[in-house]
């Protein structure tokens, strides 16, 4: 096999033999432009060939959910525009990191066994492409430079705010654009769940507050199937339909499909394919965002969101277009809002299996003393004694004979 590498200087027929077969990782190359998609193709012990700018946190934690043994991106994973997380979490979870490889290794097909020894990849012994191994240190030293540079970042996120204001003044601040739909919300409350961080075990800690207040629920693309996969049905799905599965759009949710302002819409045909007519939002911000613009529209008390992005790298990690959509929608929406996101860590539980025990032997000591001080309670530990003496009687007699 051999291919053709975009950059000249790299070394594409060289064989090379590893000194040391043990550190060199193989595994099926599973290639996939968009690391969401590309996920969910990969099995354990594959290598994921990507082509991701900046790996963030959501990306490398479905990537270690795959459980890859090698990640190759064919760009950098941290290029300097802000300290992103997304190497780090894949370097502890012990995945083989090798960064800038270039757009040839995407020319790689699926299921070719792939070598990784050192900073270069090999196939059939002979190297393929060259790119620069990721460490501890090395993601150390680029989130630290990227640190430095972070202001200009912010003063372009403050320019792209402004911007966005400007364009979509008119939704943010009447609503004008918003579609009519069908699902009833006014006056109810609306848990909207985005595939972020966290996401599966802040759904879970709801359930109680899912059980109670039957709160309209929502899911942002894929989150509609994290929805079916604890166990509900999603009342409407929002997106432009690149990461929800079919399952989740021929539920019966209603479907609202995300457009650009001028209309297009890619994921239209995807559902009407499915014999689904969905409603149409055109919008230029992100999908989560004008799901809380949506639900804030047709009048609900209260939005909880699950997953959706609150920090400044998690700002980030959506690039400077996403930055000023969720921060001025989230200024909107306003005391309506709630974010659920890290409630599974507020609430985690610590008590251990010996403290439950002691706990329910207390329980039972109140009982049995609450029974001792009734009539009827002593009425019935007299017969038990009772019982217990003749059945000690006999099998006293049993063994003695």
């Amino acid at each position: 096999m051999k291919l053709t590498l975009s950059r000249p200087d790299r070394r594409s027929e060289r064989r090379v033999e590893p000194e040391d077969s043990a550190s060199t990782t193989r595994g099926p190359a599973r290639v996939g432009a968009r690391t969401k998609e590309l996920t969910a193709r990969i099995r354990p012990g594959d290598v994921a060939v990507i082509d991701h700018v900046d790996i963030d946190r959501v990306a490398a934690d479905a990537l270690v959910a795959a459980r890859p043994v090698a990640v190759l991106n064919a760009a950098r994973s941290t290029s300097g525009r802000y300290p992103n997380t997304g190497p780090g979490i894949l370097l502890e979870a012990g995945i083989v990191l090798v960064d800038d490889l270039g757009p040839g290794i995407m020319s790689v097909p699926d299921g070719t066994q792939l070598e990784i020894a050192e900073a270069e990849v090999l196939v059939g012994g002979e190297a393929l492409a060259s790119g620069e191994l990721q460490t501890a240190e090395s993601v150390a030293a680029s989130a630290a430079a990227a640190r430095e540079g972070l202001s200009a970042e912010i003063e372009r996120f403050a320019e792209n705010t402004m911007t966005y204001l400007r364009r979509e003044r008119d939704l943010l601040l009447d609503g004008v654009g918003v579609p009519d739909i069908r699902t009833s919300i006014a006056g109810r409350h609306v848990l909207i769940v985005v595939r972020g961080y966290h996401y599966r075990e802040d759904l879970a800690m709801l359930r109680s507050y899912i059980k109670e207040n039957r709160p309209v629920l929502i899911g942002v693309d894929g989150g509609a199937d994290a929805i079916i996969d604890a166990g509900w049905k999603p009342d409407m799905i929002v997106g432009d339909m690149d990461s929800v599965s079919d399952r989740a759009l021929s539920s019966g949710a209603e479907i609202v499909v995300h457009a650009y302002r001028d209309g297009k819409a890619p994921g239209l045909d995807r559902v009407r394919d499915l014999g689904v007519e969905p409603v149409v939002f055109p919008a230029t911000g992100t999908s989560e965002d004008i799901t809380m613009l949506l639900a804030d529209d047709k009048g609900a008390e209260l939005i909880v969101a699950v997953g959706t992005h609150a920090t400044l790298v998690e700002f980030l990690d959506k690039g400077r277009a996403g930055m000023a959509s969720t921060f001025l929608t989230r200024l909107r929406v306003g005391g309506k809002l709630v974010d659920a996101k890290g409630v599974s860590r507020l609430y985690r539980t610590r008590i251990s299996n010996w403290q439950l025990t002691l706990l329910s032997l207390a329980g039972l000591a109140a009982v049995l003393a609450a029974l001792w001080s009734s009539s009827l309670g002593q009425t019935v530990f007299g017969i038990v004694a009772a019982r217990i003496d003749d059945l000690v009687s006999w099998v006293g007699l049993l063994f003695g004979g």
